[in-house]
Protein backbone atom coordinates (compact mmCIF):
# COMPACT_ATOMS: atom_id res chain seq x y z
CA UNK A 1 0.00 0.00 0.00
CA UNK A 2 0.97 3.07 -0.76
CA UNK A 3 1.60 5.83 2.13
CA UNK A 4 0.12 8.61 0.38
CA UNK A 5 -3.24 9.36 1.96
CA UNK A 6 -5.71 12.48 1.92
CA UNK A 7 -5.15 12.60 6.01
CA UNK A 8 -2.12 15.66 7.04
CA UNK A 9 -4.14 15.00 10.62
CA UNK A 10 -6.11 12.08 12.28
CA UNK A 11 -7.47 12.59 15.75
CA UNK A 12 -7.47 9.24 18.12
CA UNK A 13 -10.74 8.65 19.98
CA UNK A 14 -9.05 6.65 22.63
CA UNK A 15 -6.99 5.82 25.61
CA UNK A 16 -3.67 3.97 26.71
CA UNK A 17 -1.86 1.34 24.62
CA UNK A 18 -4.12 1.34 21.73
CA UNK A 19 -4.28 5.38 21.46
CA UNK A 20 0.04 4.64 21.56
CA UNK A 21 -0.23 2.13 18.51
CA UNK A 22 -2.39 4.41 16.12
CA UNK A 23 -0.34 7.68 17.05
CA UNK A 24 3.06 5.75 16.58
CA UNK A 25 1.17 4.67 13.39
CA UNK A 26 0.17 7.92 12.15
CA UNK A 27 3.68 8.93 12.89
CA UNK A 28 5.05 6.53 10.64
CA UNK A 29 2.93 7.61 8.37
CA UNK A 30 4.05 11.25 7.98
CA UNK A 31 0.56 12.49 9.57
CA UNK A 32 -0.17 14.46 12.19
CA UNK A 33 -1.99 13.00 15.44
CA UNK A 34 -4.34 14.54 17.84
CA UNK A 35 -4.92 12.88 21.54
CA UNK A 36 -7.90 13.80 23.19
CA UNK A 37 -7.37 13.15 26.98
CA UNK A 38 -9.53 13.35 30.22
CA UNK A 39 -8.32 14.74 33.68
CA UNK A 40 -7.48 11.28 34.87
CA UNK A 41 -5.31 11.21 31.43
CA UNK A 42 -3.40 14.77 31.35
CA UNK A 43 -0.09 13.24 31.74
CA UNK A 44 -1.11 10.01 30.47
CA UNK A 45 1.90 8.41 27.36
CA UNK A 46 -0.54 8.80 24.51
CA UNK A 47 -1.68 12.51 25.05
CA UNK A 48 2.68 13.48 25.28
CA UNK A 49 3.81 11.43 22.24
CA UNK A 50 0.92 12.99 19.99
CA UNK A 51 1.26 16.00 17.83
CA UNK A 52 -1.49 17.85 19.71
CA UNK A 53 -3.53 16.94 22.59
CA UNK A 54 -6.97 17.89 23.67
CA UNK A 55 -8.71 18.08 26.91
CA UNK A 56 -12.43 16.38 26.23
CA UNK A 57 -13.77 15.80 29.79
CA UNK A 58 -13.60 14.72 34.06
CA UNK A 59 -12.37 11.32 34.59
CA UNK A 60 -15.80 9.12 33.81
CA UNK A 61 -15.47 8.06 30.86
CA UNK A 62 -19.69 8.81 30.00
CA UNK A 63 -18.70 12.68 29.87
CA UNK A 64 -14.83 12.18 28.34
CA UNK A 65 -14.12 9.27 26.06
CA UNK A 66 -17.56 8.15 25.26
CA UNK A 67 -18.56 11.91 25.06
CA UNK A 68 -19.50 12.40 20.99
CA UNK A 69 -20.19 15.96 21.18
CA UNK A 70 -16.38 16.45 23.43
CA UNK A 71 -14.56 14.58 20.67
CA UNK A 72 -16.26 15.87 17.56
CA UNK A 73 -15.40 19.36 18.94
CA UNK A 74 -12.18 18.48 19.34
CA UNK A 75 -11.99 17.50 15.95
CA UNK A 76 -13.51 20.41 14.15
CA UNK A 77 -10.71 22.43 16.90
CA UNK A 78 -7.76 20.86 15.42
CA UNK A 79 -8.38 20.72 11.67
CA UNK A 80 -8.35 16.83 11.11
CA UNK A 81 -9.79 14.74 8.46
CA UNK A 82 -10.38 11.57 10.06
CA UNK A 83 -10.76 9.64 13.34
CA UNK A 84 -9.75 5.91 14.50
CA UNK A 85 -11.51 5.08 17.45
CA UNK A 86 -9.24 2.37 18.93
CA UNK A 87 -10.87 -0.86 19.83
CA UNK A 88 -13.46 -0.10 23.42
CA UNK A 89 -15.34 3.22 23.58
CA UNK A 90 -17.01 4.26 21.06
CA UNK A 91 -15.59 1.86 17.89
CA UNK A 92 -18.65 -0.13 17.75
CA UNK A 93 -20.66 2.89 18.09
CA UNK A 94 -23.11 3.31 14.62
CA UNK A 95 -23.97 6.54 15.67
CA UNK A 96 -20.82 7.93 16.42
CA UNK A 97 -19.60 6.61 12.96
CA UNK A 98 -22.30 8.08 11.69
CA UNK A 99 -21.66 11.51 13.60
CA UNK A 100 -18.21 11.39 12.13
CA UNK A 101 -19.88 11.45 8.74
CA UNK A 102 -22.17 14.06 8.79
CA UNK A 103 -19.01 16.23 10.07
CA UNK A 104 -17.68 15.55 6.95
CA UNK A 105 -15.07 13.08 8.54
CA UNK A 106 -13.74 9.78 7.81
CA UNK A 107 -14.72 7.42 10.28
CA UNK A 108 -11.14 4.73 10.35
CA UNK A 109 -13.63 1.70 10.56
CA UNK A 110 -16.47 0.03 8.65
CA UNK A 111 -19.56 1.68 7.89
CA UNK A 112 -22.55 2.77 10.37
CA UNK A 113 -24.86 0.44 8.68
CA UNK A 114 -21.96 -3.04 9.14
CA UNK A 115 -21.92 -1.87 12.99
CA UNK A 116 -25.21 -1.65 13.61
CA UNK A 117 -26.13 -4.95 11.74
CA UNK A 118 -23.60 -6.89 13.08
CA UNK A 119 -24.18 -4.89 16.59
CA UNK A 120 -26.89 -7.57 17.13
CA UNK A 121 -26.10 -10.79 17.57
CA UNK A 122 -29.11 -11.55 15.97
CA UNK A 123 -28.76 -9.98 12.97
CA UNK A 124 -25.40 -11.29 12.88
CA UNK A 125 -26.63 -15.08 13.05
CA UNK A 126 -28.96 -14.71 10.61
CA UNK A 127 -26.44 -12.53 8.13
CA UNK A 128 -23.94 -15.87 8.46
CA UNK A 129 -26.98 -18.41 7.55
CA UNK A 130 -27.07 -16.12 4.54
CA UNK A 131 -23.54 -16.54 3.91
CA UNK A 132 -23.80 -20.59 4.18
CA UNK A 133 -21.48 -20.19 7.03
CA UNK A 134 -22.91 -22.58 10.48
CA UNK A 135 -23.77 -21.34 13.32
CA UNK A 136 -24.87 -23.13 16.60
CA UNK A 137 -28.42 -24.26 16.90
CA UNK A 138 -30.79 -22.01 18.61
CA UNK A 139 -33.55 -19.84 19.18
CA UNK A 140 -34.52 -16.39 19.12
CA UNK A 141 -38.35 -15.98 20.41
CA UNK A 142 -40.48 -13.21 18.71
CA UNK A 143 -42.03 -12.70 22.29
CA UNK A 144 -39.59 -11.83 24.54
CA UNK A 145 -41.18 -12.64 28.05
CA UNK A 146 -39.00 -14.49 30.44
CA UNK A 147 -42.09 -17.26 29.88
CA UNK A 148 -41.57 -17.46 26.07
CA UNK A 149 -37.40 -17.20 26.37
CA UNK A 150 -37.54 -20.07 28.79
CA UNK A 151 -40.02 -22.06 26.81
CA UNK A 152 -37.41 -21.49 23.69
CA UNK A 153 -34.73 -22.94 25.78
CA UNK A 154 -36.71 -26.07 26.70
CA UNK A 155 -37.07 -26.62 22.55
CA UNK A 156 -33.07 -26.06 22.53
CA UNK A 157 -32.31 -28.23 25.04
CA UNK A 158 -29.78 -28.17 28.00
CA UNK A 159 -26.75 -27.28 28.87
CA UNK A 160 -27.45 -23.89 26.62
CA UNK A 161 -26.53 -20.24 26.90
CA UNK A 162 -28.76 -17.38 27.81
CA UNK A 163 -26.96 -14.54 25.53
CA UNK A 164 -28.04 -10.50 25.49
CA UNK A 165 -28.61 -9.49 21.26
CA UNK A 166 -26.36 -6.26 21.94
CA UNK A 167 -22.78 -5.57 23.44
CA UNK A 168 -20.18 -8.26 23.80
CA UNK A 169 -17.61 -9.35 26.21
CA UNK A 170 -19.56 -11.78 27.71
CA UNK A 171 -21.69 -9.18 29.45
CA UNK A 172 -25.00 -10.81 30.49
CA UNK A 173 -23.78 -14.15 29.12
CA UNK A 174 -25.49 -17.12 31.75
CA UNK A 175 -24.79 -20.61 31.32
CA UNK A 176 -28.59 -22.88 32.57
CA UNK A 177 -27.39 -26.53 32.38
CA UNK A 178 -30.86 -27.88 33.78
CA UNK A 179 -34.31 -26.70 33.98
CA UNK A 180 -33.68 -25.41 37.90
CA UNK A 181 -30.84 -22.93 36.99
CA UNK A 182 -32.61 -21.18 34.10
CA UNK A 183 -35.65 -18.48 35.80
CA UNK A 184 -32.53 -17.02 37.18
CA UNK A 185 -30.06 -17.34 34.06
CA UNK A 186 -32.95 -15.12 32.22
CA UNK A 187 -33.29 -12.92 34.94
CA UNK A 188 -29.38 -12.24 35.59
CA UNK A 189 -29.04 -11.69 31.49
CA UNK A 190 -31.86 -9.69 31.06
CA UNK A 191 -30.74 -7.31 34.08
CA UNK A 192 -27.15 -7.05 33.18
CA UNK A 193 -28.09 -6.39 29.22
CA UNK A 194 -30.42 -3.67 30.44
CA UNK A 195 -27.61 -2.03 32.98
CA UNK A 196 -25.34 -2.38 30.34
CA UNK A 197 -26.35 -1.94 27.03
CA UNK A 198 -30.48 -0.69 27.51
CA UNK A 199 -31.62 -3.74 25.71
CA UNK A 200 -32.87 -6.35 27.02
CA UNK A 201 -33.68 -8.51 24.19
CA UNK A 202 -32.11 -11.98 24.67
CA UNK A 203 -31.69 -15.16 22.26
CA UNK A 204 -30.86 -19.27 23.58
CA UNK A 205 -27.87 -21.09 22.07
CA UNK A 206 -26.74 -24.44 22.57
CA UNK A 207 -24.06 -24.47 24.93
CA UNK A 208 -20.94 -26.37 23.21
CA UNK A 209 -18.97 -28.48 25.62
CA UNK A 210 -15.34 -27.20 25.63
CA UNK A 211 -15.26 -25.33 22.74
CA UNK A 212 -12.31 -23.52 21.50
CA UNK A 213 -12.48 -20.18 20.45
CA UNK A 214 -10.74 -19.13 17.16
CA UNK A 215 -11.39 -16.08 15.31
CA UNK A 216 -9.86 -14.82 11.68
CA UNK A 217 -8.67 -11.19 10.82
CA UNK A 218 -10.28 -9.83 7.60
CA UNK A 219 -9.58 -6.79 5.52
CA UNK A 220 -11.86 -5.01 3.10
CA UNK A 221 -11.41 -1.81 0.98
CA UNK A 222 -14.24 -0.17 -1.25
CA UNK A 223 -13.23 -1.98 -4.22
CA UNK A 224 -14.69 -5.23 -3.47
CA UNK A 225 -11.44 -6.75 -2.31
CA UNK A 226 -11.74 -9.14 0.63
CA UNK A 227 -8.69 -11.32 2.19
CA UNK A 228 -8.35 -13.32 5.97
CA UNK A 229 -5.24 -12.62 7.12
CA UNK A 230 -5.28 -16.44 9.37
CA UNK A 231 -6.28 -16.96 12.62
CA UNK A 232 -5.98 -16.35 16.38
CA UNK A 233 -6.61 -18.74 18.58
CA UNK A 234 -7.94 -17.27 21.69
CA UNK A 235 -8.96 -19.78 24.19
CA UNK A 236 -7.32 -18.82 27.43
CA UNK A 237 -10.13 -16.54 28.56
CA UNK A 238 -11.51 -15.18 32.22
CA UNK A 239 -14.81 -14.09 32.12
CA UNK A 240 -15.18 -14.41 28.80
CA UNK A 241 -11.87 -11.70 28.34
CA UNK A 242 -9.14 -13.10 26.64
CA UNK A 243 -5.72 -13.51 28.14
CA UNK A 244 -3.44 -14.95 25.87
CA UNK A 245 -3.57 -15.24 22.19
CA UNK A 246 -1.69 -16.90 19.47
CA UNK A 247 -1.15 -17.82 15.85
CA UNK A 248 -1.46 -20.33 14.51
CA UNK A 249 -3.92 -22.07 16.34
CA UNK A 250 -2.53 -25.95 17.46
CA UNK A 251 -6.11 -27.29 16.48
CA UNK A 252 -6.14 -26.10 12.82
CA UNK A 253 -5.10 -28.36 10.04
CA UNK A 254 -4.22 -26.53 6.47
CA UNK A 255 -7.83 -27.59 5.27
CA UNK A 256 -9.64 -26.57 8.06
CA UNK A 257 -7.70 -23.50 8.12
CA UNK A 258 -9.05 -22.53 4.67
CA UNK A 259 -12.49 -23.36 4.95
CA UNK A 260 -12.47 -21.48 8.11
CA UNK A 261 -11.16 -18.47 6.70
CA UNK A 262 -12.86 -19.13 2.97
CA UNK A 263 -16.09 -18.94 5.79
CA UNK A 264 -14.99 -15.84 7.81
CA UNK A 265 -14.47 -13.83 4.02
CA UNK A 266 -17.86 -15.25 2.68
CA UNK A 267 -19.42 -13.27 6.45
CA UNK A 268 -17.55 -10.27 5.38
CA UNK A 269 -19.03 -10.23 1.80
CA UNK A 270 -22.23 -10.71 2.42
CA UNK A 271 -22.42 -8.01 4.99
CA UNK A 272 -20.27 -5.31 2.55
CA UNK A 273 -17.99 -4.83 5.34
CA UNK A 274 -15.46 -2.20 5.10
CA UNK A 275 -11.80 -2.00 6.99
CA UNK A 276 -10.34 -4.49 9.17
CA UNK A 277 -12.84 -6.88 11.48
CA UNK A 278 -13.10 -9.54 12.40
CA UNK A 279 -14.98 -12.98 11.93
CA UNK A 280 -14.95 -15.06 15.63
CA UNK A 281 -15.80 -18.81 15.18
CA UNK A 282 -16.37 -21.74 18.27
CA UNK A 283 -14.39 -24.53 17.38
CA UNK A 284 -15.74 -28.07 18.16
CA UNK A 285 -12.50 -30.80 18.67
CA UNK A 286 -9.46 -30.76 16.85
CA UNK A 287 -8.20 -31.70 12.89
CA UNK A 288 -10.14 -32.35 10.20
CA UNK A 289 -13.26 -34.03 12.22
CA UNK A 290 -13.66 -30.57 13.97
CA UNK A 291 -16.76 -28.24 13.96
CA UNK A 292 -16.61 -24.85 13.60
CA UNK A 293 -19.34 -22.51 14.62
CA UNK A 294 -20.45 -18.55 13.25
CA UNK A 295 -20.09 -16.57 16.82
CA UNK A 296 -20.01 -13.12 16.07
CA UNK A 297 -18.12 -10.16 14.04
CA UNK A 298 -16.21 -7.68 15.69
CA UNK A 299 -16.25 -4.28 13.51
CA UNK A 300 -12.92 -2.62 14.52
CA UNK A 301 -9.54 -3.44 15.67
CA UNK A 302 -9.01 -6.40 18.27
CA UNK A 303 -6.76 -6.03 21.16
CA UNK A 304 -4.56 -8.46 19.90
CA UNK A 305 -3.91 -8.05 16.22
CA UNK A 306 -0.17 -7.88 17.24
CA UNK A 307 -0.30 -11.77 16.70
CA UNK A 308 -1.72 -10.88 13.20
CA UNK A 309 0.80 -8.69 12.01
CA UNK A 310 3.43 -10.76 13.82
CA UNK A 311 2.70 -14.14 11.73
CA UNK A 312 1.73 -11.91 8.21
CA UNK A 313 4.11 -8.85 8.56
CA UNK A 314 0.90 -6.68 7.58
CA UNK A 315 0.48 -3.41 9.28
CA UNK A 316 -3.25 -3.59 10.19
CA UNK A 317 -3.34 -0.24 11.73
CA UNK A 318 -1.63 1.62 8.36
CA UNK A 319 -3.97 -0.76 6.22
CA UNK A 320 -6.82 0.53 8.06
CA UNK A 321 -6.07 4.17 7.74
CA UNK A 322 -4.87 3.19 4.19
CA UNK A 323 -8.23 1.52 3.10
CA UNK A 324 -10.10 4.83 4.69
CA UNK A 325 -8.22 6.49 2.39
CA UNK A 326 -9.87 4.55 -0.43
CA UNK A 327 -6.81 2.80 -1.21
CA UNK A 328 -7.36 -0.84 -3.23
CA UNK A 329 -5.99 -3.58 -0.58
CA UNK A 330 -2.20 -4.42 -3.16
CA UNK A 331 -2.80 -8.43 -2.02
CA UNK A 332 -4.56 -11.09 -2.89
CA UNK A 333 -5.48 -13.88 -0.65
CA UNK A 334 -2.61 -16.72 -1.74
CA UNK A 335 -0.06 -13.65 -1.30
CA UNK A 336 -0.86 -13.70 2.58
CA UNK A 337 1.33 -16.63 4.44
CA UNK A 338 1.44 -17.22 8.11
CA UNK A 339 5.47 -17.36 9.22
CA UNK A 340 6.80 -18.35 12.70
CA UNK A 341 4.38 -18.12 15.46
CA UNK A 342 3.18 -15.36 17.71
CA UNK A 343 2.22 -15.23 21.42
CA UNK A 344 0.35 -12.16 22.74
CA UNK A 345 0.33 -12.31 26.94
CA UNK A 346 -2.10 -9.34 27.90
CA UNK A 347 0.00 -7.42 30.96
CA UNK A 348 -3.23 -6.22 33.69
CA UNK A 349 -3.03 -3.85 36.68
CA UNK A 350 -4.73 -6.47 38.84
CA UNK A 351 -4.45 -8.70 41.68
CA UNK A 352 -4.93 -12.75 40.34
CA UNK A 353 -5.42 -13.61 44.18
CA UNK A 354 -7.61 -11.49 44.79
CA UNK A 355 -10.66 -12.49 42.30
CA UNK A 356 -8.25 -9.87 39.71
CA UNK A 357 -9.22 -7.37 41.96
CA UNK A 358 -8.08 -4.24 39.56
CA UNK A 359 -5.10 -1.76 41.21
CA UNK A 360 -4.67 1.67 41.07
CA UNK A 361 -1.33 3.37 41.90
CA UNK A 362 1.76 4.60 40.58
CA UNK A 363 4.19 2.61 38.64
CA UNK A 364 7.43 3.23 40.79
CA UNK A 365 9.63 1.09 38.85
CA UNK A 366 8.46 -0.51 35.32
CA UNK A 367 11.19 -1.79 33.02
CA UNK A 368 10.11 -3.00 29.65
CA UNK A 369 12.50 -6.24 28.63
CA UNK A 370 14.28 -5.76 25.30
CA UNK A 371 15.69 -9.07 23.47
CA UNK A 372 15.07 -10.50 20.31
CA UNK A 373 11.61 -11.35 18.94
CA UNK A 374 9.86 -9.29 21.60
CA UNK A 375 7.26 -6.92 20.96
CA UNK A 376 5.88 -4.56 23.57
CA UNK A 377 2.70 -2.24 23.10
CA UNK A 378 2.03 -0.59 26.49
CA UNK A 379 0.22 2.75 27.30
CA UNK A 380 2.33 3.34 30.44
CA UNK A 381 5.81 3.98 31.10
CA UNK A 382 7.85 4.37 34.84
CA UNK A 383 6.16 6.78 36.89
CA UNK A 384 2.64 6.49 35.32
CA UNK A 385 -0.50 6.79 37.31
CA UNK A 386 -2.58 3.71 36.61
CA UNK A 387 -6.01 4.91 37.58
CA UNK A 388 -9.18 3.36 38.71
CA UNK A 389 -11.35 4.98 35.83
CA UNK A 390 -10.48 2.80 33.05
CA UNK A 391 -9.60 -1.13 32.02
CA UNK A 392 -6.43 -1.79 33.98
CA UNK A 393 -4.88 -3.07 30.49
CA UNK A 394 -1.09 -1.85 31.25
CA UNK A 395 0.76 -3.63 28.04
CA UNK A 396 0.74 -6.22 25.86
CA UNK A 397 4.11 -8.45 25.41
CA UNK A 398 4.40 -10.38 22.00
CA UNK A 399 6.64 -13.11 21.31
CA UNK A 400 7.71 -14.25 18.16
CA UNK A 401 9.61 -17.50 17.22
CA UNK A 402 10.18 -19.85 14.23
CA UNK A 403 8.32 -22.42 16.13
CA UNK A 404 5.61 -21.98 19.24
CA UNK A 405 7.56 -23.57 22.04
CA UNK A 406 10.22 -20.96 20.60
CA UNK A 407 7.74 -17.97 20.94
CA UNK A 408 6.92 -19.38 24.30
CA UNK A 409 10.36 -19.72 25.79
CA UNK A 410 10.90 -16.28 24.29
CA UNK A 411 7.21 -14.85 26.21
CA UNK A 412 8.83 -17.16 29.90
CA UNK A 413 11.96 -15.42 29.21
CA UNK A 414 10.41 -12.09 28.65
CA UNK A 415 8.35 -11.83 31.53
CA UNK A 416 10.62 -12.87 33.94
CA UNK A 417 12.51 -9.60 33.27
CA UNK A 418 9.59 -7.48 33.40
CA UNK A 419 9.77 -5.85 36.47
CA UNK A 420 6.99 -3.77 37.92
CA UNK A 421 6.98 -2.23 41.09
CA UNK A 422 4.07 -0.04 42.95
CA UNK A 423 0.87 -2.29 42.04
CA UNK A 424 0.17 -5.80 41.92
CA UNK A 425 0.02 -7.62 38.15
CA UNK A 426 -1.03 -10.64 36.79
CA UNK A 427 2.45 -11.49 35.60
CA UNK A 428 2.67 -14.45 38.07
CA UNK A 429 -0.31 -15.78 36.38
CA UNK A 430 0.88 -15.40 33.06
CA UNK A 431 4.21 -17.20 33.54
CA UNK A 432 2.56 -20.31 35.50
CA UNK A 433 0.05 -20.53 32.52
CA UNK A 434 2.69 -20.65 30.00
CA UNK A 435 4.28 -23.62 32.02
CA UNK A 436 1.31 -25.39 32.68
CA UNK A 437 1.19 -28.66 30.89
CA UNK A 438 -1.83 -28.41 29.31
CA UNK A 439 -0.77 -25.05 27.51
CA UNK A 440 2.78 -26.61 26.43
CA UNK A 441 0.64 -29.55 24.59
CA UNK A 442 -2.19 -27.33 23.08
CA UNK A 443 -4.71 -28.90 24.98
CA UNK A 444 -6.43 -25.99 25.86
CA UNK A 445 -10.05 -24.88 25.63
CA UNK A 446 -12.40 -21.67 26.71
CA UNK A 447 -12.88 -23.66 29.92
CA UNK A 448 -9.46 -23.51 30.37
CA UNK A 449 -8.70 -21.47 33.61
CA UNK A 450 -11.90 -22.50 35.37
CA UNK A 451 -10.79 -26.13 35.61
CA UNK A 452 -7.56 -25.03 36.14
CA UNK A 453 -7.22 -21.59 37.42
CA UNK A 454 -7.56 -22.49 41.08
CA UNK A 455 -4.46 -24.63 40.78
CA UNK A 456 -2.71 -22.21 39.30
CA UNK A 457 -3.13 -19.36 41.45
CA UNK A 458 -2.38 -21.99 44.37
CA UNK A 459 1.19 -21.91 43.20
CA UNK A 460 1.67 -18.02 43.67
CA UNK A 461 2.93 -16.50 46.28
CA UNK A 462 0.45 -14.30 48.42
CA UNK A 463 2.87 -11.86 49.36
CA UNK A 464 6.13 -10.07 48.32
CA UNK A 465 9.16 -11.00 50.92
CA UNK A 466 9.59 -8.56 53.15
CA UNK A 467 13.28 -7.16 51.73
CA UNK A 468 11.21 -6.55 47.88
CA UNK A 469 8.58 -4.34 49.57
CA UNK A 470 11.54 -2.04 51.36
CA UNK A 471 13.32 -2.38 47.62
CA UNK A 472 10.00 -0.70 46.42
CA UNK A 473 10.28 2.09 49.37
CA UNK A 474 13.82 3.45 48.17
CA UNK A 475 12.62 3.24 44.13
CA UNK A 476 9.68 5.27 45.34
CA UNK A 477 12.71 7.91 47.17
CA UNK A 478 15.47 7.34 44.67
CA UNK A 479 13.70 7.15 40.56
CA UNK A 480 14.37 10.03 38.53
CA UNK A 481 11.77 12.66 38.54
CA UNK A 482 11.08 12.84 35.14
CA UNK A 483 9.81 8.95 35.16
CA UNK A 484 7.76 9.80 38.21
CA UNK A 485 5.98 12.88 35.97
CA UNK A 486 5.83 10.33 32.73
CA UNK A 487 7.36 12.92 30.78
CA UNK A 488 10.68 11.53 29.98
CA UNK A 489 12.37 8.31 30.55
CA UNK A 490 13.73 6.90 33.32
CA UNK A 491 17.61 6.88 33.91
CA UNK A 492 19.04 3.90 31.90
CA UNK A 493 21.50 1.61 32.55
CA UNK A 494 22.75 -1.31 34.70
CA UNK A 495 20.68 -2.71 37.62
CA UNK A 496 19.23 -5.44 39.12
CA UNK A 497 15.15 -5.10 38.29
CA UNK A 498 15.86 -7.54 34.94
CA UNK A 499 16.68 -10.32 37.62
CA UNK A 500 13.38 -9.85 39.26
CA UNK A 501 11.69 -13.67 38.41
CA UNK A 502 8.67 -12.36 38.16
CA UNK A 503 8.30 -10.93 42.06
CA UNK A 504 5.67 -7.80 41.78
CA UNK A 505 4.56 -5.22 44.75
Amino acid sequence: MNDNTPFNRILVANRGEIAVRVIRACREMGIESVAVYSDADAGALHATLADHAVRIGPPPATDSYLSIDAILDAARRTGVQAIHPGYGFLAENARFASACQEAGLVFIGPPPEAIEGMGSKIAARRLAQQAGVPIVAGETPADQSDQAVADAARRVGFPLLVKPSAGGGGIGMKTARDESTLAVAIAQARREALAAFGDGTLYIERLIQQPRHVEFQVLADHHGHVVHLFERECSIQRRHQKVIEESPSTALTPALRRRMGEAAVAVMRTAQYRNAGTVEFLLEGTGESARFYFLEVNTRLQVEHPVTEQVTGIDLVRAQIMIASGATLPWSQDAITQRGHAIEARIYAEDPLRHDLPQAGPLLLYREPSMPGIRIDAGVVEGSEVTVHYDPLLAKLVASGETRDAARRRALAALRGYPILGIRTNVPLLIDLLEHPRFIGGAIDTGFLDTEGDGIRARLSTDPPPEVAAIAAACRATVAPAALTGRGPATEGADPWTSLKGVRV
